[in-house]
């Protein structure tokens, strides 16, 4: 005797076995950018700011002093295990929550205790896109996992200048196809029944992007 899943799947099968196929799907959008590198970058930033992210270009010798202002008065801030210690300030070690190794079924792994109680997180990030003003993690060492990059109030993210492009196209294709995706486009902010904007519902309330020269 078939279980019902089998059941219903024969019987849409049998309903469907005339039906004509669909025609091809027309793909005339652009999926490689002609701009210059820098116009692509400023219109990065241009989205991000309208998104009310704020949008700071570092190189790697200002990187861990501009990191170290924006952590400011934070008690603790989390990294990802993989994170370029290069990157951040020595006088915050202090400060620092133990690496998440991005592993959640790890003993050493923060759980949403910990990371409720944790003020600041910083990633690097796969791509961004430009069009759209969104950065892309996808859960690699540098970027840890989703939930570190949620629960923190404040997101300091990391994006390489030679990762941004301008179109979707090109950001998936640099996206592996099974990675676990977090699009960000500015702080975390919904409306509430009035429309009035309310941010920090569904992640950081605060986004900081430094552009990595």
């Amino acid at each position: 005797m078939t279980d019902a899943k089998t059941e219903i799947l024969a019987r849409i099968r049998g309903a469907l076995h005339d039906t004509p196929a669909p025609p091809p799907a027309r793909r005339g959008y652009r999926r490689s950018s002609d701009r210059p590198h820098a116009e692509v970058v400023e219109m990065l930033e241009d989205r991000l700011v309208d998104y009310r992210a704020a949008v700071h270009r570092e190189t790697a010798e200002t990187l861990p002093g501009r990191i170290a202002d924006l952590l400011g008065v934070s008690a603790r801030y989390v990294v990802p295990a993989g994170l370029d210690p290069s990157w951040l300030p020595e006088d915050t070690a202090a400060r620092r929550a133990l690496a998440d190794p991005g592993d959640g079924r790890a003993a050493s792994a923060l759980g949403t205790r910990e990371l409720n109680a944790v003020d600041a997180v910083v990633t690097s990030s796969t791509v961004s896109c430009a069009e759209t003003g969104t950065i892309f993690l996808t859960g690699r060492p540098d970027e840890g996992r989703r939930a570190i990059s949620l629960v923190p109030d404040h997101h300091i993210c990391v994006v390489r200048l030679e990762s941004v492009v301008e179109l979707i196209p090109e950001a998936l294709a640099l996206v592996e196809p099974t990675a676990p995706v977090t699009m960000i486009s500015g702080p975390s902010a919904t409306s509430d029944i009035e429309l009035e904007r309310v941010e920090g519902v569904h992640g950081p309330r605060t986004l900081d992007v430094i552009l990595l020269g």
